[in-house]
């Protein structure tokens, strides 16, 4: 008997080593693409929000496809050992590749443009088979009742906790001087760690049983077949509420970096102090929310941390360059927003991160990562960057270098304006799965006493 316990209980400390590990060492990736890769732009390329736009829609479709195709591979092969330590080791070489594209020559601005995007789309679809495909469907597999509530405030503060170390470890990578070059290889290299320890810690009992239905081909189309998908409502509304909130966040978050740089005249490190600091404190609420997990409170958090999100938006909007002074590092109303947006944040995402994938089918987990993949990343990443993009052409700051001729654009606070009114439409499909979620509730419920009876 003591052995068994002493066994099962470092298996469940080696799993929750490597949710730990592999997740936060994945978001941390993840949040540099999201954030220093578009101050990187600004800062060796060119102010141009296009090039942003092409590298959101280019990698949110090498990621989709690349979620779909390898977890419809690891549905298949019960495997996800071989996608999680391959594609960490991968995800982190084309993180310091992306790094060289700063030292083709200026006057080749469009190549450079080009280079850009294509070794984002690349690391993005690498860092898809090991994090979403690969990392993700190992979480689903290992999700209980009992367990949901620590795992999903565990995948909720991983992106939080991503974004504090990747903006703060970022920050003084990138320093005043803009070695960019440096942050990528100390990241890519951390990455690959982690793929490599994931080599010699996942066994054989990390795999699944596969599932195999006709062909590949005829597997990965299966998850299109929109009409099983959409006989599921409260998955589909849970979605469809995801994909408008980050809609609404795309729209300010790409270009935040550069608001808070190029804007208000903060420099690289200073960006990443303000946005950790207010964000560990938001973080702490994860704690509370996932007690409210656990009491089946889906809905209810879900509209209160939208209503929340938009409050801090809010307070963001009207700051301007006036009223800041960036020699000082602290700014009670930026600091009060970031922390009000983060609150938001950290709710939506854990909650709907367990709430999906509470409903995957058996059999299918992989390929639904895909589906949420579609709606978290490519629908949200596609409409906020174009949205973003021409709100900061059109109501952002316009000026001409002197010395390229090329025009360029710096983003002001209308972007968490008009992101604080995408954000308000998710509310309309979650006033609808109420009634949705409290019928399937008390079905198991009722299921599971009958069980027990």
């Amino acid at each position: 008997m003591h052995t068994k316990q002493s066994s099962a209980r470092r298996s469940g400390f080696s799993m929750w080593l490597l949710v730990w590990g592999l997740g936060l060492a994945g978001q941390i990736c993840w949040n540099m693409e999201n954030q220093w890769f578009n101050t990187f732009v600004y800062a060796k390329i060119g102010k141009d929000p296009s090039i942003i736009t092409g590298m959101l829609i280019c990698s949110a479709a090498a990621t989709t496809f690349a979620t779909f195709f390898f977890g419809t591979w690891a549905d298949r092969t019960g495997k996800r050992r071989t996608l999680i330590s391959v594609g960490y080791i991968l995800w982190g070489i084309f993180t310091i590749t992306f790094g060289l594209t700063q030292f083709i020559s200026h006057e080749l601005y469009v190549l450079m443009g080009v280079s850009v995007v294509l070794a984002d789309t690349v690391m993005s679809f690498f860092g898809s088979m090991g994090n979403d495909a690969g990392f993700n469907t190992w979480v689903t597999d290992r999700m209980t009742d009992t367990n949901r509530g620590g795992l999903g405030a565990a995948l909720a503060t991983q992106p939080v906790l991503g974004t504090i170390l990747g903006t703060v470890v970022g920050g003084f990578l990138v320093g005043e001087n803009d070695n960019y070059m440096r942050l990528f290889i100390v990241m890519g290299v951390f990455v690959i760690v982690f793929g490599v320890i994931s080599m010699f810690t996942l066994n054989e009992k990390d795999d699944v049983p596969p599932t195999r239905n006709g062909s590949f081909w005829q597997q990965f189309l299966s998850v299109f077949n929109f009409k099983r998908f959409f006989k599921m409502k409260e998955l589909v509304l849970v979605h469809v509420a995801i994909a408008i909130f980050f809609i609404g966040f795309n729209v300010y978050f790409a270009y935040i970096g550069n608001y808070l740089i190029h804007y208000l005249g903060y420099t690289a490190d200073q960006m990443g102090i303000i946005e950790a600091v207010p964000l560990v404190l938001a973080m702490l609420t994860a704690i509370p929310i996932g007690i409210l997990i656990n009491k089946n409170k889906h809905p209810f958090i879900c509209v209160a941390a939208v209503l929340i999100n938009i409050i801090g938006l809010i307070i963001l909007f009207p700051i301007t360059r006036e009223g800041v002074n960036p020699e000082v590092l602290f700014n009670a109303r930026i600091w009060l927003g970031v922390f009000v947006v983060g609150v938001g944040y950290v709710g939506i995402l854990q909650v709907t991160k367990v709430w999906a994938k509470q409903l995957y089918p058996a059999g299918a987990k992989g390929q639904f990562e895909g589906i949420w993949i579609l709606f978290f990343v490519l629908i949200p990443m596609v409409g906020g960057s174009l949205i973003g993009e021409a709100v900061v052409k059109t109501s952002g700051e316009t000026f001409v270098n002197a010395e390229s001729g090329l025009t360029e654009y710096i983003p002001n606070g209308n972007i968490f304006l008009v992101g604080a009114i995408v954000v308000a439409l998710s509310l309309i499909p979650l006033l609808f799965t109420f009634k949705l979620h409290r019928e399937r509730v008390a079905a198991e419920k009722a299921e599971k006493e009958q069980l027990e009876a």
